[in-house]
């Protein structure tokens, strides 16, 4: 008898070998990436995809057993971050807590923002509402993540605890400190979002494809995250493999640009592009117009881009949106010197203070006259850029 309870103790009712332990603990920590990425994230906060009702309550199920974490409250910290991004109000922006307070503490930003009880309603509509969300699953949610303790213990004895935790801490890791704090901190961008969100790296296997944040910030509603033709979301490729049998609907991918041959003058095909891909253009127009320009100069100078100090030169991406006050000196007192360079600054500036405007009929006509002027500029990769710019169509499906 007790050498039976010391089995059960050390092996659990699975008799598992540790391969078998490790293969278990990749697929249910994936399955809990997939729950997240694909229903919380793309599925209830922003409307991409729509999943068929049994997917959805395994979701459901899955998240309450593995995170705890209720969907209101997930969704409505999500899009608050995304309608306040890196300002006060962001619930978890490294710009304004630091990248060692997202990465080691999201886990308390993310509790802090959920007992804001106002924003959880304001933010988190048209989450499910049922009687086993009141009374189960948001009702009590840590009876899921007690539930699995029990599992895990039985399947895997004392080890089995030792797995539950890894899953536990998965999601918290992963998501409130990894995509949160290095996803706006490091990395590499598609896009000159009007925030810090970064592309952790090209290839989106291990997080569900939540590395490619940048692209996602550029075009949130997308059900799809990888952008370019090099870039690999494996929670997209999960979504297309349910949409296959039937059990997934996409509604919303992002919008791919396109450009009209010998366009004269723009008009409302122009600005609805324009306004669509509004970080394209910035994207573009920082390397077809700004790195052309910030080298001409340096070169005539006979000086290297590096002998600028490069958060200055990061800093002409964004408009120094992001410097302080030191870094704002340091950014005039390189435009004092480069009067072109200066003047591409000034019309990007105007550039974006258009696609802020409201009104379609002003908006149209600011946009042409910001595209004649540039044309009568005498700076090259500025006419280039006004060309291709007043081109601008969102392509057809």
């Amino acid at each position: 008898m007790l050498d039976s309870v010391l089995n059960f103790l050390i092996t659990g009712l699975t008799h598992m070998t540790w391969v078998g332990k490790l293969v278990y603990m990749l697929v249910v920590t994936q399955l809990t990436i997939f729950t997240v990425t694909i229903y919380y994230h793309r599925c209830q906060t922003h409307r991409g995809v729509d999943l068929h009702p049994i997917i959805q309550h395994f979701f459901r199920f899955w998240g309450w057993l593995t995170t705890g974490m209720v969907i209101k409250e997930w969704v409505a910290i999500h899009r608050k971050h995304h309608a306040k991004v890196e300002t006060v109000d962001d619930p978890h922006s490294p710009m304004i807590y630091g990248i060692k307070k997202v990465f080691w503490d999201g886990v308390s930003l993310y509790r802090d923002a959920s007992e804001n009880k106002q924003d959880m309603e304001q933010y988190g509509r048209g989450t499910p509402d049922d009687w086993i969300e009141r009374n189960v699953y948001g009702g009590h949610p840590y009876w899921g993540p007690t539930l699995m303790l029990f599992i895990s213990f039985a399947l895997f004895g004392v080890i089995g605890v030792a797995m539950w935790a890894v899953q536990m801490i998965w999601i918290p890791f992963w998501a409130a400190g990894f995509v949160n704090g290095v996803g706006h901190w490091a990395g590499y961008r598609n896009f000159e979002s009007a925030d810090t969100a970064r592309n952790l790296i090209p290839w989106g296997f291990w997080i569900g494809g939540e590395e490619l944040h940048n692209n996602h910030h550029a075009f949130p509603s997308s059900a799809k995250f990888a952008l370019r033709k090099w870039e690999f979301d494996i929670g997209w490729a999960v979504i297309c493999a349910l949409r296959s049998v039937g059990l997934a609907k996409v509604l919303r991918v992002a919008p791919t640009l396109d450009v009209r041959p010998n366009v004269s003058l723009p008009d409302a095909e122009t600005l609805k592009a324009v306004l669509t891909h509004r970080f394209q253009a910035m994207t573009d127009y920082y390397r077809g117009v700004i790195v052309p320009t910030l080298r001409e100069e340096a070169q005539h100078a006979g000086e290297s881009i590096k002998a600028m100090p490069r958060r200055v030169r990061r800093a002409l991406a964004d408009g120094g949106r992001w410097l302080d006050g030191e870094g704002h000196d340091k950014l005039q007192a390189v435009l004092a010197k480069r009067p072109t360079l200066r003047t591409v600054v000034d019309f990007r500036a105007r550039l974006v203070a258009l696609m802020e405007q409201r009104g379609a009929e002003q908006t149209l006509k600011g946009l042409q006259q910001w595209i004649a002027e540039a044309e009568q500029s005498g700076i090259r990769s500025l006419q280039d850029f006004a060309a291709r710019l007043k081109g601008y169509t969102v392509a057809a499906r």
